[in-house]
């Protein structure tokens, strides 16, 4: 898509993060904007940025795990609008960092809603508008951990990779058609952004155990600020939309951002070649380091 300019971009997951960025870059080429979220203070906040800086946007709160919401979105956009030209299928939480033996039904649940069904469920909704206009352009955030499996996070791992071969299928689909549609599958490694600190449920069902031990506690606040720190240093979430942007541009389908886990995946792709047994692997943290 050469022509931006009075064009329509959803972006999900679009209140915080890479999702307000990508918001920011669309504004700066004249897009009209549609922010979705769960978090109805942080779309708030992001809508009246984004408007104080000239932007046409609106926000609508949205659970992207839910059908009827992602319904009521679409809705909400052609209302508005009549049209959609971009889709971001963007919200993600990293999703409990519990062995997978200790997982329970719950933490599954929450995982794969947003990471998998959410992108299920954007396709669902917007991609027969696309198809139908023989426009546009779809772009779903997946992960490195889409191409990777390191030790820990598996409902995460699971709904990247699952995204990845989602949007490999849908890019062969269009293909196979001869859509003008593109799509594209971003797979950042670390970002500076907040999804480390998505790792329990919301609300009532999360998991708050009580720590009498005031040194375990010390310890775990330790742990946090340190990842805090980690993230802090990654690479920016504009970074990151100029790559997203000229993907809708180019009809580029892997958009890989700068990050220490290329070699990580080749040696992944060489032991399913050769079929050897994975090589061991530590966190993603870890892993990250040894790059």
């Amino acid at each position: 898509m050469d022509q931006l300019e009075g064009r329509v971009a959803v972006i999900t997951g679009g209140a915080s993060g890479m999702g307000l960025a990508f918001a920011r870059r669309f504004a700066a080429e004249g897009m009209h904007l549609v922010l979705a979220d769960v978090e109805a203070p942080a779309l708030d906040a992001a809508v009246a940025e984004l408007g104080a800086e000239g932007a046409e946007a609106f926000g609508v709160v949205t659970d992207v795990s839910d059908a009827a919401a992602m319904d009521r979105l679409r809705d909400a956009v052609l209302d508005r609008y009549g049209a959609v030209h971009v889709v971001c299928n963007n919200a993600g939480v990293s999703g409990s960092r519990a062995p997978t033996h200790e997982l329970t039904t719950e933490e599954w649940a929450w995982c794969i809603g947003v990471n998998l069904w959410g992108v299920i469920h954007g396709h669902r909704v917007f991609s027969p508008l696309l198809i139908a206009q023989d426009e546009g352009h779809i772009v779903n955030t997946a992960s490195m951990a889409g191409h990777t499996s390191f030790n820990g996070l598996s409902p995460y791992h699971l709904t990247k990779h699952a995204v990845v071969a989602l949007s490999e299928v849908v890019y062969h689909e269009l293909a196979a058609s001869g859509s003008a549609v593109g799509i594209s599958v971003l797979c950042p490694g670390f970002v500076n952004t907040r999804i480390a600190e998505s790792t329990e449920l919301p609300g009532e069902q999360a998991k708050q155990p009580l720590i009498d031990d005031e040194a375990a506690v010390a310890e775990a606040e330790a742990v946090r600020q340190m990842t805090r720190d980690f993230f802090a240093m990654q690479q920016s979430p504009e970074e990151v939309a100029e790559i997203v942007l000229d993907a809708v541009r180019t009809k580029r389908f892997y958009l890989f951002t700068a990050d220490a886990w290329t070699d990580q995946m080749a040696e992944r792709h060489e032991d399913i070649a050769t079929g050897r047994n994975p090589r061991p692997r530590g966190s993603m943290i870890e892993e990250a380091f040894r790059g």
